[in-house]
């Protein structure tokens, strides 16, 4: 038996040797590796040489900062004066998008831009690495957000050339045919849902549609679509066996089925209390019953626009309180039951949901036929394609000017979030004649003469208010709002200060710096080697995999390097160090005090921990909020410093202890460790 546990336990001893071994050998591998990631020019340079057939690596150089790379530091002022209090905040998040688009044109990968608010001041720094045409940014950048309503433009005024037709044909040939091959993997039997996926143009909008004669009348769009689905007897289920032409592009459908509901006309007036869904003014829930019984007693079919647009927490898609044609399904089944039940031409009792009370003005019903597909929407391109001036879009009469504001807004029936618009008066009598001439018609609403929605117009819209609806998450309905506030509001940006740093001096600085973070490795390393001998040695070869992983993670993440960020890695090496320092003394003394090497190791890393720990953690949280608090170049020594600390722990914890247990054991280099700890009595 004792026989069997000596044998065990040396059994696991060396089952450990033999992980340790191996993770010894991955390290030194990651080193190599981390090296040809962060300079795959090397390892190009070697498979040119050797000509062996190997790969070479293509790989984006480091995204350098406008201190290195040269460029143009702006820094603007933001006129609030004419802005409410409550909505400067959005205002100036709002102008902040607005110049990130526009230094988006000059082809910047990474423009930096920040806004920053003190004492009163609203301001906005803008730094272009790589723009040295100061004059050009301040023109496109120093402007006020131009926000234009367009209108679907008749097409180019002059026929094509013979040129611009021979490649318009060619485009549909090509467009054409990769839309019959797909109709054959449909109809073999491919999964439809991924062919929507990885082929349809608007992949991520849902594709079932329920189109009915009514609205096929309205959006000529999806009239080819029901003709082909009758023409060709298309059963429930099946593919249509044709590639179908629409205004939008080419369609292949799937047929799911026809329904025949009842689609109901509704007007409501929401009162909400505390405690619902998206309740923006709540009030208490004996309040909000009084007042909905109140209007229930005044209500009358004559009356309840009116009587929506002065008390309704919701005025409706279409102001006033107007839901326009709801189709089952569309709204919670509270209220959806209530409707149900509510004669045509008659005003429902309360009703109760999750947002609230509600009367409900039934002002007709009908039975539709409805057809709901799916379908794989493709491209086929028009003239514009071929003619690079041309535009799809013309101006109109309405503009920002005409907008009053543009907020994030809840569907009090599904709950789905939507960007409403108030108009002017002006603005107000425009949108209504612009949506009367152009229902089944998209308008685009274009920011900076870049289109941000292109929403199409299901009925003419009078009363100056107007909602925008799509399967929006709410973070890009607020997006949406906040870039039609910037173009609506009249936020104009002064410029204080701007600066140009030439390239000539960002390369001397990047240059300079390299070459003080080498000297200053090489330093360190020799100080390591000469103070504590192999174990010195060992803690240099960590911190070579440490430069390293640093370098790879500039590069998978995009971080632009600045002078400050080179400062900030550089006082990380000494943090790295200042670790291995602990970590050897330790192990040094546990040696010097009578233990072997096995044991001194394993309890110096453990008592080293806690004074590592608590050192960077503290660094971290320093670094942390300097990078929360401050802008520019100092967010980016902020960031290397915090990435840099986070990377020693791990090299000083774990890749200088697996280097120092694969190389105690040997017994040819015990002398060289007695020489760095000391020597002792044996």
């Amino acid at each position: 038996m004792q026989a069997w546990k000596i044998s065990k336990k040396t059994q696991h001893r060396s089952n450990q040797k033999t992980k340790t071994r191996a993770l010894g050998v991955l390290l030194i591998l990651a080193t190599f590796g981390a090296l040809v990631f962060d300079f795959p020019q090397l390892w190009n340079s070697a498979v040119a040489q050797t000509n062996l057939g190997l790969p070479t690596i293509q790989a984006e150089s480091f995204r350098l900062g406008l201190d290195l790379q040269g460029g143009t530091h702006l820094v603007y002022e933001a006129d609030m004066s004419e802005i409410p209090e409550a909505d400067r905040a959005a205002a100036l998040e709002g102008v902040r998008d607005v110049v990130e688009r526009r230094a988006d044109a000059f082809g910047v990968a990474e423009p930096v831009v920040q806004t920053v608010t003190t004492g009163g001041v609203h301001r906005i720094i803008v730094e272009l690495a790589g723009v040295l045409d100061v004059n050009e940014a301040i023109a496109l950048i120093g402007e006020t957000p131009v926000l234009e309503f367009k209108e679907p433009g008749l097409g180019l005024e002059r026929p094509l050339t013979e040129e611009e037709q021979i490649t318009l044909d060619s485009l549909h040939a090509d467009e054409l045919a990769a839309a019959q091959q797909l109709l054959k993997q449909a109809q073999a039997g491919a999964n439809f849902d991924d062919l929507v996926k990885e082929n349809s143009v608007e992949p991520n909008v849902d594709q079932t549609l329920g189109l009915n004669d009514g609205l096929t009348t309205k959006v000529p769009a999806y009239a080819p679509i029901v003709e082909s689905i009758l023409a060709n007897k298309t059963r429930s289920g099946g593919i249509v066996p044709e590639v179908i032409e629409t205004e939008e592009g080419l369609n292949i459908v799937k047929f799911v089925e026809r329904r025949d509901p009842n689609e109901m006309l509704l007007s409501h007036i929401l009162i909400c209390f505390e405690g619902k869904t998206a309740c923006q003014n709540p009030i208490s829930a004996l309040d909000a019953s009084l007042k909905i019984n109140q209007l229930k007693d005044e209500a009358t079919p004559e009356n309840f626009a009116d009587l929506a647009t002065a008390n309704s927490d919701d005025q409706g898609g279409f102001g006033a309180g107007d839901l326009g044609w709801i189709v089952p399904g569309e709204t919670v089944p509270a209220f959806e039951l209530a409707a149900q039940r509510t004669p045509v031409g008659e005003i429902s009792d309360v009703v109760e949901t999750e947002f609230g009370y509600h009367l409900i003005y039934k002002r007709d019903e009908r039975t539709v036929t409805v057809y709901d597909i799916q379908r794989v929407l493709m491209p086929y391109s028009n003239e514009l394609a071929v003619v690079p001036d041309a535009s799809p879009w013309v101006n109109t009469e309405l503009s920002g000017k005409h907008l009053d504001s543009a907020a994030v807004e809840f569907d009090p029936n599904s709950g789905l979030p939507y960007v409403g618009l108030n108009f002017n008066s002006e603005g107000g009598e425009l949108f209504g004649n612009l949506t009367a001439t152009h229902v089944g018609q998209p308008i685009a609403i274009f920011l900076d003469g870049q289109a941000i929605s292109t929403p199409v117009v299901q009925s003419a819209i009078y009363g100056g208010r107007a909602v925008i609806t799509g399967n929006f998450t709410l973070d890009e309905a607020k997006l949406l709002a906040q870039r039609l506030n910037a173009g609506a509001l009249p936020v104009p940006v002064n410029l204080l200060s701007q600066q140009t740093v030439g390239p000539t001096l960002g390369s001397i600085s990047l240059n300079r710096s390299i070459q003080a973070a080498l000297i200053g490795f090489i330093l360190i390393a020799l100080f390591m080697i000469l103070v504590y001998r192999l174990p010195g040695l060992l803690a240099a070869l960590a911190l070579v995999l440490y430069a390293f992983l640093n370098l790879a993670i500039y590069r998978i993440f995009g971080i632009t390097i600045t002078l400050a960020g080179i400062a900030g890695f550089v006082l990380s090496l000494g943090i790295a160090v200042d670790a291995n320092v602990l970590i050897i003394e330790r192990v040094k003394e546990e040696f010097l005090s009578g233990r072997d090497l096995t044991s001194a190791v394993t309890e110096g890393f453990r008592r080293a921990w806690t004074a590592i720990r608590d050192g960077n953690i503290t660094t971290i949280i320093a670094a942390v909020v300097l990078f929360w608090f401050s802008s520019s170049f100092i967010r980016g020594f902020a960031l290397t410093l915090a990435i840099g600390v986070i990377l020693s722990m791990f090299t000083a914890i774990v890749v200088t202890r697996i280097y120092f247990k694969n190389i105690f054991e040997l017994k040819a280099f015990k002398k060289y460790w007695l020489y760095g700890f000391g020597k002792r009595e044996e």
